[in-house]
């Protein structure tokens, strides 16, 4: 067997490892992206597991990224937190990056808020902006379901909505109640980790794309891959390269994600707490 293809024993063993000590089952999956991490740090009877020990999951190499799951009660329901996403650029094979979403699905999940830390290529899409995504580029040509289809999904699955539209319409409605201000755009998913050139952000811009960052995509293809509801939330945390004179750096990411961390963290509690 090849090792870029996890078993799925794997995932058996990392729920038998997480079952032998906590038996709740969460309603929802929340994907935290960089510098959005403490959100996790609002879960109320809160039981954190670092991946690290957890049979088949890759380890997060990045800055902001934690990697523990954080099960809990979040306005009202039970949730967990993937709190250390996993990129392909840190050399995990595309289906290992995958692996939290098969994880939490195994557990009970079936609803999956992903969120991240985007530039902005639309003029709009500006640092602090909120965007729900609407739809994806898969620019980085990788997909988490290349190899045997052993785990009962379609081999084909349909990719026309990956992003379920009346719960973006749910979404929008309860930001215009909570006072946040939010667009809708298309994301782009490149392999990084190197920030995207010039010449790039308006072949970029061409093909539709209104915001682009280096995750996201293989997990919303392996979450509709198994039947899961999925919206997606995009931090813009600064220009996209060539839009703005100053160069981009990771550290600015992290400054805008903190900044706009009560806006995000209210907008993601009402999307819970709103329910399906």
């Amino acid at each position: 067997m090849s090792d870029s293809i996890p078993p799925a024993a794997d995932v058996r063993e990392a729920v038998a490892a997480i079952r032998r000590e906590e038996p709740r089952v969460p309603e929802v999956a929340l994907v935290l992206g960089s510098g959005l991490g403490d959100l996790a740090e609002a879960a109320e009877a809160a039981r954190a597991f670092p991946t690290a020990g957890l049979p088949g999951y890759p380890h997060s190499t990045v800055e902001g990224h934690r990697g523990r799951l954080v099960f809990g009660r979040f306005e009202g329901r039970e949730v967990v937190f993937v709190q250390g996403r996993v990129h392909l650029y840190e050399g995990h094979p595309v289906r290992a990056v995958a692996f939290p979403i098969r994880l939490v699905h195994a557990l009970g999940a079936r609803r999956l808020v992903v969120t991240n830390a985007a530039g902005g290529i639309h003029p709009l899409c500006t640092p602090g902006t909120l965007m729900f995504i609407t739809d994806h580029i898969n620019f980085a040509f990788a997909n988490p379901l290349v190899g045997p289809n052993r785990d009962g999904g379609p081999r084909f699955p349909d990719m026309s909505a990956p992003y379920d539209p009346a719960w973006i319409d749910r979404a929008e409605a309860e930001a215009l109640r909570l006072g946040i201000a939010t667009r809708r755009g298309v994301y782009l998913w490149t392999r990084g980790p190197s920030y995207e050139t010039r010449a790039e952000i308006q072949a970029f811009r061409r093909l539709g794309a209104d915001a682009v960052g280096m995750s996201t995509v293989p997990e919303v293809i392996q979450a509709r891959y198994l039947g899961m509801q999925v919206l997606g939330i995009s931090t813009i945390t600064n220009y996209a390269a060539g839009l703005h004179p100053d160069p981009l750096l990771h550290e600015e990411v992290l400054r805008v994600g903190r900044q706009i961390r009560e806006d995000l963290e209210r907008l993601v509690r009402g999307v819970v707490r709103m329910g399906a």
